[in-house]
């Protein structure tokens, strides 16, 4: 992986998982690295849920693909600062 995949995949998890963060309501008490993993993995999957039901690829910006990201994101930082919080909450 070049340079400049591995700033784009960060740039792309920081907008997905700042996005899927958006979405969640209330506060989430989980560190910005961790909400930018988040996102790329949540990019990482949805890319491959898009091309799996054919979605991937149309013309401009995906927007189904981008949503099925930020959906994926949003449950994901969801579920990370559920257990997160709960985890560091007793210290």
């Amino acid at each position: 992986m070049t340079v400049s995949g591995i700033i784009s995949a960060l740039v792309v998890g920081l907008i997905i998982g700042a996005l899927g963060r958006l979405v969640v309501p209330g506060k989430q008490n989980i560190p910005i690295w961790l909400t930018i993993v988040i996102g790329i993995v949540a990019a990482l999957i949805g890319t491959v849920i898009a091309g799996a039901i054919g979605v991937a690829n149309t013309s401009g910006i995906d927007w189904i693909e981008l949503a099925i990201q930020v959906v994926l994101a949003a449950a994901g930082v969801w579920l990370v600062a559920g257990m997160y919080g709960r985890r560091h909450h007793h210290v």
